[in-house]
Parts: C-alpha cells; sequence; structure tokens
C-alpha cells in the first residue's frame, strides 16, 4: 500500500501537528494552552479546504471535536483521576458520533471516505455517490465500517474510563497507552483486511484502491 503525499500531508497536520503545537505550548503555558495550540493546525487545514472544495474536512473535524471535548471534561473537574478520564471521554464520544450516524440517510464512514476521495478526484466523488445508490453491498459495507469503528472506540473508552477510576494511578499510566495503542492498531488492521474484500464488489476496485478514508495508501 503506497503512501500518497495528500494523505501524508492529511496525517501530519491533523495527527503530527497537534502533538508538536501541545508539547511546545503546554510547559508555557499550562495544559489548557497547550490544548487550544493543539487545535490550530486541523482548524486551519479546515479553513483551506473550505476554501478549496467548499467542504469541511472530516478528518479536522473529528480531531477537533476530541480536542473540544477533552477541554470540556478539564471544566467538569481537575481531579487527577478525572484527567486520566480525560482521553477517554473524547475518543468514546467520537465512537458514540460514529455509531449515532447510523440512524442518518449514511453513515459517518461515508462521508469521512467521500472527503478523502474529494482531495483527488472529483470524478471519484460521483462515483462513490453512484455506489452508494446502486449497490447495496458496497453501502452494508460503508455500515460495518461504521459499526466496527464507533463499537471499538465505544468499548475502549469504557475500558479505559474503569481503569482509570479503579487501578492505581502508575498502572494504569503504564498500560493505558498500550491498551489504547492496540485497540486502533487492531481496528486499522480489520480495516485494512476488510479493505481487501470490499475491493472484490463490482465498481470498487481502483477507487478504494486508491482512496479509504481509515487507510494508509
Amino acid at each position: 500500500m503506497k503512501l500518497r503525499p495528500a494523505f501524508v500531508a492529511e496525517l501530519a497536520v491533523n495527527l503530527l501537528l497537534p502533538w508538536i503545537a501541545y508539547r511546545l505550548a503546554q510547559p508555557y503555558w499550562g495544559e489548557v494552552g497547550g490544548l487550544i495550540a493543539s487545535a490550530i493546525p486541523p482548524l486551519a487545514w479546515s479553513i483551506v479546504e473550505l476554501v478549496r472544495f467548499r467542504r469541511i474536512d472530516a478528518l479536522s473535524a473529528v480531531i477537533l471535536l476530541g480536542i473540544v471535548l477533552s477541554l470540556a471534561a478539564m471544566a467538569f473537574g481537575g481531579s487527577t483521576r478525572m484527567l486520566l478520564m480525560r482521553e477517554s471521554f473524547a475518543s468514546g464520544a467520537i465512537g458514540a458520533a460514529f455509531l449515532f450516524s447510523l440512524l442518518a440517510k449514511r453513515p459517518l464512514v461515508f462521508y469521512l471516505t467521500r472527503a478523502t476521495v474529494a482531495r483527488e478526484t472529483r470524478e471519484g466523488v460521483a462515483r462513490l455517490d453512484l455506489l452508494w445508490r446502486e449497490n447495496r453491498s458496497f453501502a452494508a459495507a460503508m455500515r460495518l465500517l461504521t459499526i466496527v469503528w464507533g463499537a471499538g472506540l465505544v468499548a475502549d473508552a469504557a475500558l479505559r474510563t474503569y481503569l482509570a477510576a479503579t487501578w492505581p494511578i502508575e498502572r494504569f499510566l503504564l498500560v493505558s497507552p498500550i491498551l489504547g495503542y492496540s485497540v486502533f492498531g487492531a481496528l486499522l488492521a480489520w480495516t485494512f483486511w476488510y479493505r481487501t474484500r470490499m475491493r472484490r464488489i463490482r465498481g470498487t476496485h481502483g477507487l478504494l484502491g486508491d482512496a479509504s478514508t481509515l487507510r494508509a495508501d
């Protein structure tokens, strides 16, 4: 699976730069200031995407939601346990957003995929919309992806929230990152495997092989 420059830039702006901004700002402006600084790269990216494509970048919106929820969680209390739970609250809320999107006409994974495809080719967007309307297998696959990611994020958040509330702090700080990366890695591995199956769906080969929201092309 090849790395496309546009996708690498998207990951850098939405994942790497927020972390760098937080690390640089936190020693001077505290945790709140660091979180606010971390929101600047995805916010700026969203504005650029809005100007270029007249649509909000979906991945940036998810990252910004997590940052906003982190700030909200801090506002409800500054105890050690609450701070440990903060990240779980954010990832759990994102997972819940995936699941609730199943009640809408189209699930969240579809819109994330379409936003990624739109940056590469307008024809891909039209093809994606056509697949949704005319290919039930493709629509079912989008919903299944949404269910798996939503359920996985919610389950991970619930488990880590419980551990943050009950485990010794030192043990939780050691295990929580391992658990979080393991769950995320498992979801990515399942997504790559399932995408291979999706390519066999009539009309998806090429489109999903070059552009997928949760991909590593």
